[in-house]
């Protein structure tokens, strides 16, 4: 199975310095996965996740992730957050949410090209994005080939599984958001 790296959806804006406290509050730690993920963004966006759909994409400025490694990617994936985008990662984020087989892309001054609601292309094997209500469109460089064969694989452990360094009959199974959340430590 392979994960689609050209995504397009509506997205959704957030602001600079959105750390993993905001995304992952501590009282849905002690929550199973999916009661959990009803609270991703709840303190800065209440009602955020009702709103949400499958194949949406969260916009968000720099220092997206800021913050302890709780696995919120796991939490995103839940949701059907089809993408991460953002004007700068933290880098423990950044590689958690590769790890968990979520699209992520950074793109310098991303907030300021869209709003909320518009509908955006990411094609993270081009570099290329594109704000399709507007038109106004560019380019990154592109992710090293390693962190793009594991976001197609779903993740770092079903691309484990696929190279056979695991069960292949697993690799569906480890593309779980359960299992993602689990191998990031959350105990969910």
């Amino acid at each position: 199975m392979s994960i689609e790296l050209s995504v397009t959806g509506r997205v959704w804006v957030f602001g600079d310095n959105l750390n993993t406290d905001d995304m992952y509050p501590a009282e849905a730690m002690k929550r199973e996965l999916p009661e959990a993920a009803t609270m991703v963004l709840y303190n800065v966006r209440p009602g955020w996740t009702g709103e949400v759909r499958t194949g949406d994409i969260v916009i968000a400025g720099k220092n997206f992730g800021l913050g302890s490694s709780r696995p919120v990617a796991a939490l995103f994936n839940h949701l059907g957050v089809a993408a991460l985008v953002a004007d700068e990662f933290n880098s423990l984020f950044f590689r958690n949410a590769v790890n968990a087989g979520l699209p992520a892309m950074t793109v310098p001054g991303i907030t300021a090209a869209f709003s909320d609601g518009d509908n955006g292309t990411f094609d993270l094997r081009a570099g290329t994005w594109r704000n399709d209500s507007t038109g106004v469109s560019g380019a990154v460089p592109v992710l090293p080939d390693l962190v793009l064969d594991i976001l197609a694989s779903g993740g770092v452990l079903p691309r484990l599984a696929e190279q056979g360094y695991l069960p292949a009959e697993l690799a569906d199974q480890l593309r779980s958001p359960t299992v993602a959340a689990a191998g990031q430590g959350s105990g969910a």
